[in-house]
């Protein structure tokens, strides 16, 4: 039986990936250096218009982190011809939705309307690539907004500092050693000049991507970027510092003290090459090997089999510049910190001797196939994806190319990578606990 709904389920996964259709685009570039990348799917009325900027928290002063993460609030506040307050008014009584987000490397910034309201959405965008409103009563106005996500999401979150405290221990010289929401006091001692300049420096049209996406007549919507973004004048030209680190070569002790945690935590992470590598495609299949879900290896192992965990998990930090792929897990009863890593470390040692089974092989293939049709399954995420792989990889055409770097992925290149990237003396062991008043408890 168990045969035949694993056969059940690599079939409706292949025949997932048979129907998952080419994503069709067009790109060109405009006079002031914005690139314009177009794709028409008339399978809903809706349209997407984004702007991603290729301006993260790696860019910021380290005096000065978290301004990207705030400009994601205050680029919403107005502009000149947007009354403050009126943004989200606008959206909403047209139908649309929209939202934001910031990572160590871009911004992303995005509106989905009803299709008859695209020239409303590029409109939009354009305005707040154009005629920003910075001032000090929007600065002051999202300042507490900010601090007010980190009390929620930092610092009152069990585990909140958990990638804070990986990224400070696992970068020396990087701006990857500090967090996307950025130090309050920073935020705080900034002037009002210092954010209009971060503006002025980043948020250019030769700075961005503009994706318009869903149920668009090509032509029409060339003409309505023509007029809206075409005027934006081209900003400075941009210089992107290279960091290095060098090896980790010796692995790297650290313990940090939740005040919301009553349970400890061990971390394992290693630092990961750049997400543009073959090398950390092929650690992303190792990461779904060892890590995800409940019929992975660990979690199989540790959770399940002998009950040493009340949790196992992992996941790729995938970064342009490097990565890391971090390892958790809560002890149960009497198992330490160390009989959780001494467990996984097995399980690592068993990846870089033996190859993986041709089932389990079989099964990564399968889970490979069904990703790359879930992320282009919406127009969000079509649209995401154009905009990262031409700002991030350099190649807008991966959206339907990377698959086969998957599939080319071999169950001996899985072995050699894990030799390569997986060893102890390559990592951070983080000891996240309860501070010593909860641990009393």
């Amino acid at each position: 039986m168990n045969k035949i709904i694993m056969a059940l389920s690599t079939m409706l996964m292949t025949g997932g990936t048979m129907t998952a259709q080419k994503v069709v685009f067009e790109e060109y570039d405009l006079e002031n250096g914005l690139h314009v990348i177009l794709h028409n799917d008339s399978s809903a009325p809706v349209v997407i218009t984004s702007v991603m900027y290729h301006v993260g928290s790696k860019d910021e002063n380290p005096e000065r982190t978290g301004f990207a993460h705030f400009f994601e609030h205050l680029l919403f506040e107005g502009t000149a011809n947007i009354k403050r307050g009126e943004w989200f008014k606008i959206v909403t009584s047209n139908g649309g939705t929209n939202n934001a987000n910031t990572s160590d490397d871009r911004t992303y910034y995005y509106e989905v309307f009803p299709s008859n309201n695209l020239e409303l959405g590029l409109w939009m965008e354009s305005e707040r690539l154009m005629h920003p409103v910075i001032n000090q009563i929007g600065v002051d106005t999202q300042n507490e907004v900010v601090k007010e996500e980190k009390r929620l999401r930092v610092d009152n979150q069990p585990y909140g500092s958990l990638i804070a405290e990986v990224k400070k221990n696992m970068f020396v010289n990087h701006p990857y050693r500090w967090t996307t929401i950025g130090e309050m006091a920073h935020l705080d001692a900034a002037t009002l000049e210092e954010f209009q300049a971060f503006n002025k420096k980043f948020y250019s049209p030769n700075n961005a991507v503009l994706v318009v996406a869903g149920q668009i007549d090509i032509a029409q919507t060339k003409a309505w970027v023509k007029k809206y973004f075409g005027p934006i004048p081209r900003g400075e030209k941009l210089t992107k510092k290279t960091f290095v680190e060098q090896p980790i070569t010796k692995t790297i002790t650290a313990s940090y003290e939740d005040p919301n945690i009553q349970k400890e935590m061990v971390v394992a992470s290693y630092r990961t090459p750049s997400m543009k590598t073959r090398e950390a495609r092929v650690l992303d299949v190792i990461s779904t090997y060892l890590s995800d879900g409940k019929s992975s290896k660990l979690y199989k192992k540790i959770v399940d089999d002998k009950k040493m965990a009340l949790q196992i998990g992992a996941f790729n930090y995938s970064l342009e510049d490097y990565g890391m792929y971090i390892l958790y897990g809560l002890p149960q009863g009497e198992n330490t910190a160390n009989d959780l890593v001494r467990e996984i470390d097995e399980e690592i040692v068993k990846l870089q001797t033996d190859l993986i089974s041709e089932t389990d092989f079989q099964k990564l293939q399968n889970k490979n196939e069904n990703n790359y049709v879930n992320n282009n399954a919406s127009i969000e995420g079509v649209a995401g994806n154009l905009a990262t792989y031409y700002l991030l990889y350099g190649d807008v055409n991966l959206i339907n190319t990377e698959i086969e770097m998957y599939r080319s992925i071999t169950r001996e290149e899985i072995r050699e990578v894990a030799k390569k990237y997986l060893n102890p003396n390559q990592r951070l062991i983080l000891n996240y606990v309860p501070t010593k008043e909860k641990a009393k408890n």
